[in-house]
């Protein structure tokens, strides 16, 4: 009988479509990236093949800061969300350059965690081998 301890990654693996290929090869070598249109210069997540303020197809990846501040928050319990140990803390992050991205925080315990908490990205190994980005507090932040 195999017994799964919590140092083997199970995290489901990223999809990856042509418009996402180059945020998760970047996940995958620590960096986080987000599409920024060479147009009117607008940043989004998640990506999509075209702008969504101004529908130019004319786009460069560009590197995050990785730090943000949690927007808003919940822990899915029911059903038990598959992949993981426990119940994962699921978070809106406003990344400092303004996009919004859908993550994990990560280090944190549930019953102080609260919204405007500062963090910064990390990455945790997926079942396969990959890699997502998941936040942690920010250096002196404080529950």
């Amino acid at each position: 009988m195999d017994t799964v301890t919590e140092t083997v990654p199970q995290r489901p693996e990223p999809v990856m479509t042509p418009d996402s290929a180059f945020f998760w090869e970047a996940v995958t070598r620590g960096e986080l990236l987000i599409k920024q249109c060479s147009v009117c210069l607008k940043l989004w997540h998640p990506p999509r093949p075209m702008c969504p303020e101004c529908h130019a197809i004319a786009m460069v990846p560009v590197r995050m800061s990785g730090r943000g501040t949690v927007y808003s928050w919940t822990m899915p319990i029911h059903p038990f969300p598959f992949g993981f140990a426990a119940p994962p803390i699921v978070a809106l992050v406003d990344l400092e350059e303004g996009p919004r991205l859908v993550s994990n925080v990560v280090g944190v315990d549930p019953r102080k965690m609260r919204n405007g908490v500062r963090v910064e990205v990390a990455f945790e190994p997926t079942a396969g081998g990959k890699a997502v980005p998941v936040f942690r507090l920010a250096e002196g932040e404080t529950l």
